[in-house]
């Protein structure tokens, strides 16, 4: 990539989202944590320090070393690494008098000015700090200002090096993404070029590169990501692709033989593998949800190993790990906190399986995964799918799992489903499914007593997943919905609908 950005995290909430507007502009970036500088800075044309639960004034706050950066090339600071840039060059940071959160408007901004250009007063932007810049580094010239904020804005003379105490990256920022475009095309210079039809094509090149004539397995999930690095692999190496689709017995109604047959029109090399009484039988009396995962998450292993025996001489194991899967990001100690998880998948491969490891979707974040697989012509129903936990229902069961339950959970699922796509509410929302709860509750059917099973519907808008609210489904949707369950689902006589937020609940229950 000859247009990098480099994006340095200093512990924010927001850093992915800089990136991903970043990547808005056709303009590829990269995330690293504060205090792990790359060796060679040659390949990025522009850097942007975050913001950060920090204080500049604190001890302890992140202070790396950008000798080799600010005044060498493009820089911006956000909320912290603006103050970050006053602080430790001449100005002075100090706590603010009122805590300067949410909406607030610019009341001055200066004329001719290239980082402006397309701004004015009134413009709002979206503040999220409790110090605020007194005084300005040396060489410091006010760009722009709110009622509360003096130095909302700023640019160090002689220097391509400007700090903003508002977070362009927010929606709440009307004109962030404006600002974001004047630093970096209209002063850094870069192109925007980071386009999924370039993505495709450098990647299929890489990957033919890189994996020669060898065979590659890959575990197909019926999922975005997974769907998309095998279209990926396909055009790349062909044949020499192997996809393996296992049924854990977990998934939705008929999804194993509909996932096939999509997968069929696409021209893959997939083998359908039903081990669903395998994994059936060895969660019988678990009801632990992470003794339910280790044991999905093993028997996956297990399965997955005896078919990739199958192959000869497969020497790669494809995954659909995605950037956010991989980011290093930074704990609000100052420490480097996440790792790289593994991908629900393959479940976290053990050694013996000797596999070098392809990950052709490493550098995306979903909503790119989905562009990539559209510009590849690959179906909007698949690219359009929600997505849907590794362990599938086995963790929508609360509770030990059995067939009886399976099949109760996926005939709701199929109904809440089908009804959202019905209503042409299913685009609208970013994960919706069923879970059947460990309750049974008194009912009356005809003239009788029932004493029968209780479910929940779960529809939630999200970006990411990290954090999600729930959707408010039409009132008359959620009562047909209702009516049919309990009509058509022997076993269930009540109906609820979950309106947590994730914080404090998570999407799935368990």
């Amino acid at each position: 990539m000859h247009n990098n950005v480099l994006i340095l995290d200093f512990g924010s909430q927001y850093t992915q989202l800089i990136a991903r507007r970043v990547r808005e502009l056709n303009i590829y970036s990269e995330i690293k944590p504060y205090n792990k500088l790359p060796e060679d800075l040659s390949e990025y044309k522009a850097v942007i320090l975050s913001g950060s639960p920090s204080s500049v004034r604190s001890e302890s706050a992140p202070h790396p070393d950008l000798s080799e950066i600010k005044g060498k090339k493009p820089l911006l600071g956000i909320c912290y690494g603006a103050q970050y840039l006053s602080h430790f060059n001449g100005g002075n940071v100090a706590p603010s008098a009122t805590r300067e959160y949410g909406r607030a408007n610019l009341s001055f901004v200066k004329d001719g000015e290239d980082f402006l250009e397309g701004l004015s007063e009134g413009s709002q932007v979206w503040m999220s700090h409790s110090d605020t810049i007194k005084e300005l580094p040396e060489g410091g010239i006010r760009l722009a200002s709110t009622h509360d904020v003096a130095n909302a804005a700023y640019k160090i003379d002689g220097e391509t090096t400007y700090g903003i105490q508002f977070h362009p990256e927010v929606y709440h920022t009307t004109d962030g993404a404006k600002l974001l475009e004047n630093f970096l095309v209209n002063i850094a210079g870069l192109e925007q070029d980071w386009t999924p039809d370039a993505f495709v094509e450098t990647t299929v090149e890489e990957l033919k590169q890189e994996i020669g004539d060898e065979k590659v397995i890959l575990g197909l999930s019926g999922g975005v990501d997974s769907s998309v690095a095998a279209m990926l692999l396909h055009k790349a190496i062909g044949d020499h692709l192997y996809c393996i689709f296992v049924n854990n017995g977990l998934l939705r109604k008929n999804e194993f033989e509909s996932v096939l047959d999509q997968y069929k029109h696409m021209g893959l090399n997939v083998k359908g593998v039903d081990a669903s009484a395998r994994f059936l039988d060895a969660l019988k009396g678990e009801s632990d949800p992470e003794g339910k995962r280790k044991i999905i998450g093993r028997v996956f292993i297990e399965v997955f190993d005896d078919e990739s025996h199958k192959v000869e001489n497969a020497k790669w194991l494809a995954q659909g790990t995605i950037y956010p899967d991989r980011i290093e990001s930074v704990s609000a100690s100052g420490g480097p906190s996440a790792v790289i998880k593994s991908h629900h998948n393959v479940g976290g491969l053990p050694d013996y399986m000797k596999l070098k490891i392809v990950e052709p979707l490493k550098m995306l974040f979903k909503d790119e995964v989905r562009r990539v697989g559209a510009s590849m012509g690959m179906s909007p129903e698949i690219l359009g799918r929600h997505p849907f936990p590794g362990p599938g229902l086995g963790i929508r069961i609360l509770g030990d799992i059995t067939a009886e339950k399976v099949a109760i959970l996926q005939e709701v699922d199929a109904i809440f489903i089908d009804g959202l796509k019905k209503w042409g509410l299913y685009d609208k929302v970013w994960q919706a499914g069923a879970m059947l709860l460990p309750v049974d509750s008194v009912g009356v059917m005809g003239d009788e007593r029932t004493y029968e099973k209780c479910v929940a519907l779960r529809a939630v808008e999200s970006t990411d997943g990290m954090t999600a609210d729930w959707v408010n489904l039409p009132y008359e949707f959620l009562q047909k919905t209702s009516n049919d369950i309990i009509n058509k689902v022997k076993g269930v006589n009540r109906v609820v609908y979950d309106i947590s937020s994730k914080p404090p609940a998570t999407i799935e229950w368990e």
